[in-house]
């Protein structure tokens, strides 16, 4: 059998339904609207978040206070002393601290704070880092490297 002899079982493939196309189609006059009544018209039907008269769910539920901004970045916070886990020498990026369980997510933005002390000599790649932060892993006798 080859690629060009495939074809589906029989019965498996449906002809689509034209509708509004004359009487010639089988689904002539009303195309199968029926006659008459708001979902024969075009455009009629309920709209979305109908719920047959009752007070839908989004007039129901209380408007959250305050403002949300579209805008905010969300970080990943990891302190320094926190990464006093990893061996000497060791280079320290999101993925490994996701591996160690110090973040949740790799993907999000990584931002190290200078919380703590830091014992060992480190490579530290993220996307943003503490002034404190990059004083003190370097003081360790590690490198910062931003991921931007």
């Amino acid at each position: 059998m080859r690629l060009n002899e495939l074809s589906p079982a029989p019965g498996a493939v449906k002809k689509k339904k034209r509708v509004g196309r004359g009487p010639g189609s089988g689904h002539g006059k009303t195309a199968t609207r029926g006659t008459k009544g708001q979902k024969s018209r075009s455009g009629g039907g309920k709209g979305p978040g109908f719920e047959g008269g009752q007070t839908p769910i989004y007039r129901r539920l209380p408007k959250l206070p305050g403002f949300r901004n579209p805008f905010k970045k969300v970080y990943e916070l990891v302190n320094i002393d926190q990464l006093n886990i990893f061996d000497q020498g060791a280079v320290v990026d999101p993925v490994a601290m996701q591996q160690a369980g110090l973040i949740k997510k790799a993907m999000l933005p990584v931002k190290v704070l200078g919380r703590g002390e830091i014992e060992k000599g480190l490579t530290v790649k993220a996307r943003e880092f503490s002034g404190s932060a990059v004083r003190k892993i370097e003081a360790a006798g590690g490198k910062v490297e931003s991921l931007k």
